[in-house]
């Protein structure tokens, strides 16, 4: 892995840290794009301390001009991309009936237009050395509907159906294209969106009985950004300690 070049959207703080400090301890050089440019700084100065290589990107996947810029500015420092890991999204919990269509656009742009983009100007680049991985951060939320996620639960159901999409175009020129769905993660954004109720449900319908940490999503991350992950292409695997597979837990 140490020829690659990573890409991690939202790599400044949260899951998106965990992830880029993960990568570049397999190796890699990461890119640590974010649209706050300080947050992604700090991730570089922790990977550069334990070692390892990753430089900043200010990008904002809410605007086809900032990720062009973004890509341009990789392919010119690096030449190829290896590993896209579409990590950036916006969340909200609104009811149903209130819902804003402001909301529901930004949303979308944000989480699943930004991941089709990013995706296309990544594998425009790995397409040149017959070799990528494309990883895309869905959500339960994709799979199983969940009360107050209009916008964010229904972005996340298009962004598994964008990552199989991506999958059987991709395939030929050596790409593959897989989601990762996780549940309760325990990150600033859970803590600051799910209220003590909702943490409480999380925890008894999750079989393992706790929120998961970053760095368990970033385990699963490096597994599909590796050459261990060749034969799997158009698959999202959640990492939710069980939440999906749950139904009645006693008897």
């Amino acid at each position: 892995m140490s020829e690659k070049i990573a890409v991690v959207t939202g790599g400044g703080m949260g899951i998106g840290a965990a992830i880029c400090e993960r990568l570049a301890k397999d190796g890699m050089t990461v890119v640590v794009a974010d649209l706050k440019y300080e947050a992604a700084q700090k991730t570089v100065a922790k990977i550069d301390a334990d070692g390892g290589r990753a430089w900043p990107l200010a990008m904002n996947v809410g605007d086809e001009h900032s990720i062009a810029d973004g890509f341009a500015q990789i392919a010119q420092k690096h030449g190829r991309c290896d590993v896209l890991v579409n990590n950036a999204g916006i969340a909200k919990t609104i009811p149903f009936l209130d819902c804003p269509l402001d909301h529901w656009h930004q949303v979308m742009a944000v989480n699943v237009t930004g991941t089709l983009l990013c995706a296309q100007h990544a594998a425009r680049l790995m397409r040149e050395h017959r070799w990528g991985r494309v990883i895309n951060l869905a959500s339960v939320a994709g799979i199983l509907a969940s009360a107050g996620r209009t916008a964010y639960g229904t972005s996340k159901a298009a962004v598994i159906g964008l990552t199989r999409q991506m999958a059987i175009e991709l395939a030929p020129f050596g790409i593959t294209a897989n989601g990762i769905a996780p549940g309760p993660i325990e990150t600033p954004l859970t803590q600051a969106l799910h209220s003590d109720v909702s943490r409480a449900h999380y925890n008894e319908l999750t079989p393992i009985g706790r929120y998961g940490q970053p760095s368990e999503i970033a385990g699963a991350v490096s597994f599909l950004a590796s050459d261990d992950s060749s034969y799997i292409t158009g698959h999202v695997l959640p990492v939710d300690g069980g939440f999906v597979c749950a139904g009645l837990l006693e008897i």
